[in-house]
């Protein structure tokens, strides 16, 4: 489905590029200094006292530099308050793929270059919108548009109709009675106050837990996140499972529960309303979360594969109807309003610009060469593609930031990796990690036609597969690195417990075999090769900035970032200079044939 067209492709940007030395020759703009990470103080344990540190140890080196000379806000500050938000084939992702790559040749790297990936579909950018009720008071609203949402014809001037279906029989009375509407989808969310704080370090049980964690095969641990391609909710489907997660609905309900969604949807759509409004799955307090606009089509249900692939928003000729997500308190005001037979009027105004003359995305991708092993290959990195209702700060700017930066480090003391060191900056992961995956099916193997297995034997494995060490990711938030999951590979444990021990004081001593899931790891993980996920603090991520319109840079945390960044380099160095490769873990047997994917639809 996903291929690489080369590098060449990368070049039609000349335009953008020639004004590259004027916009970003000079450090960034200098931005609002970022909080600071509160402190929470570990128990005392008494150790045997450490041999001093010598001026010259690498790691003591990375230290210093990360600490007292760190460009990771800096970096952070030009791709969120500067490029601003990153949405999958957008002018402002291709934009921050040409920055980073020339920052990154601007520090020495080498190799520094754009390689595509794709067909992906349409760019889209939002031009303009405003929204608030007209009638029968003026009423501001705080609302985003989703995501390759089409725009609205001039401003709309509409009745408000509330779509209060609960099961099929109830589309009667909608009949005729949509057309050219602006419905609300959904009934009125809950709103609870909030008992608990919207931010957390991992406590030491916390961090216990991980650590004892069963082997993979059961329940996956770690922060839960979609993992395959993301597939947008249709206007009224139940909401995702957020942190908390509420008791899942038993799989029949939840099957019955989608397929009403989908004849909604569709239902609407027939019926000729002009603008669909969701309720924030989540959020509070004026933070929204919102993705990407949702396309009438047949429910996807987990462990069963749909023949052909489910239409997306951005593909170039689909059609959507116009959609925003709305503030869960002035959501559920409108509804209650309706209720008591209030008429509502609002206007909206909604105007966006597609771009589809390139369908191809791009991974930035940037070399330290190596010395003596410079054919094998350590790698790096994290996505660069971002939700568009914030500036895509703790989700993943960050990542891409620390990942600069621990190369950086590398660059600037000239510590010469034996390995090349390779960074890459994915795209199109919100989607479904698919520039990670297309990457590693150019480069190292692709997967045979349902294939998961690394032992399958459709799988084309590629000369460059033998010459990876590992890839490490960062794409957790904002938090400071715990540890590591291991990604259910043991032989790892007792080198990452090394390289771990002079990070103790940091905070950074756990080791699970879990695996997590829903980021770039997976698509190295996926064919056998060593891809790990740093285990972070959670800080406040699903509460308040994960894909959300807050996820901006004040919401960073300037010491974690720091942290990761020094851990992230001292990774990437020790596994470079190791005599050997990082350990493998052993081949799964491929699938019975016939069996389907225990991922299909996931």
């Amino acid at each position: 489905m996903l291929r690489i067209l080369g590098t060449a492709a990368t070049l039609a940007v000349a335009g953008l590029i020639g004004l590259v030395p004027h916009a970003w020759a000079q450090a960034p703009v200098p931005t609002p200094p970022a909080a600071e990470a509160e402190k929470k103080a570990e128990p005392e344990k008494k150790t045997e006292p450490e041999a001093p540190k010598s001026p010259a140890d690498p790691i003591e080196r990375i230290k210093e530099e990360g600490e007292k000379r760190s460009q990771v806000m800096a970096t952070l500050g030009t791709l969120t308050d500067v490029i601003g938000p990153r949405l999958s084939g957008s002018p402002g992702l291709k934009r921050a793929n040409e920055w980073t790559r020339y920052q990154m040749e601007k520090w020495g790297m080498e190799n520094a270059h754009l390689e595509a990936w794709g067909p992906f579909g349409r760019g889209w950018t939002l031009k303009r919108f405003s929204a608030q009720v007209i009638e029968p008071q003026c009423i501001p609203l705080i609302a985003v548009p989703k995501a390759w949402s089409p725009s609205l014809d001039g401003v709309l001037t509409a009745e408000v109709v509330h779509f209060d279906v609960k099961a099929e029989a109830d589309f009667e009375k909608y009949k005729g009675k949509l057309k050219g509407a602006i419905v609300l989808t959904a009934p009125a969310p809950d709103v609870s106050a909030r008992f608990e704080p919207l931010a957390r370090r991992r406590s030491d049980k916390d961090l216990l837990d991980l650590a004892d964690a069963p082997e993979p095969g059961g329940p996956r641990e770690g922060r839960p996140r979609q993992v395959t391609p993301q597939v947008p909710p249709v206007p009224g489907a139940p909401a995702p499972p957020q942190a908390p997660q509420p008791p899942r609905p038993p799989m029949g309900d939840m099957r019955a529960q989608m397929e009403l969604a989908a004849k909604k949807s569709k239902f609407l759509a027939d019926e000729g309303a002009a603008l669909l409004i969701d309720p924030s799955r989540n959020g509070d307090g004026g933070t929204l979360f919102v993705q990407s606009a949702s396309v009438p089509g047949p429910p996807s249900f987990l462990g069963v594969t749909l023949p052909g692939r489910r239409p997306q928003a951005w593909d170039k000729d689909v059609k959507v109807i116009p959609q925003l997500v709305m503030a869960k308190e002035h959501y559920n005001r409108l509804v209650r309003m309706l209720a008591v037979g209030e008429a509502i009027k609002m206007a909206v105004d909604l105007a966006v610009e597609f771009q589809d003359e390139d369908l191809n995305c791009y991974n930035t991708v940037a070399e330290i060469p190596g010395t003596d092993l410079k054919d094998e290959v350590v790698m790096l990195g994290g996505h660069l593609d971002s939700w568009h209702g914030g500036t895509g700060a703790t989700d993943n700017a960050v990542g891409c930031s620390v990942a600069m930066e621990a190369a950086r480090i590398l660059k600037a003391l000239d510590l010469k990796p034996r390995r090349t060191v390779r960074v890459a900056l994915w795209t199109g992961e919100e989607q479904g990690i698919f520039g990670s995956k297309a990457y590693v099916d150019e480069h190292f193997r692709k997967r045979g036609p349902g294939g998961e297995s690394a032992a399958e034997e459709k799988d084309e494995t590629k000369p460059e597969y033998d010459k990876l060490s590992g890839y490490f990711n960062l794409d957790n938030g904002t938090g400071k690195i715990r540890g590591v999951y291991l990604q259910g590979n043991e032989a790892v444990r007792p080198i990452f417990r090394r390289w771990l021990r002079p990070f103790k004081e940091m905070g950074a001593q756990t080791l699970s075999i879990a695996n997590t899931g829903g980021t770039d790891h997976l698509s190295f993980d996926a064919v056998g090769l060593p891809g790990f996920q740093f285990i972070q603090d959670e800080i406040e991520y699903d509460t308040r900035t994960h894909h959300s319109n807050m996820d901006v840079y004040d919401r960073a945390q300037a010491d974690d970032l720091k942290q990761a960044s020094i851990i992230m380099a001292a990774f990437v160095y020790n596994a470079a200079m190791m005599d050997e490769k990082l350990p493998r873990k052993p081949a799964r047997p491929a699938r019975p044939e016939g069996r389907p994917s225990a991922a299909a639809g996931n």
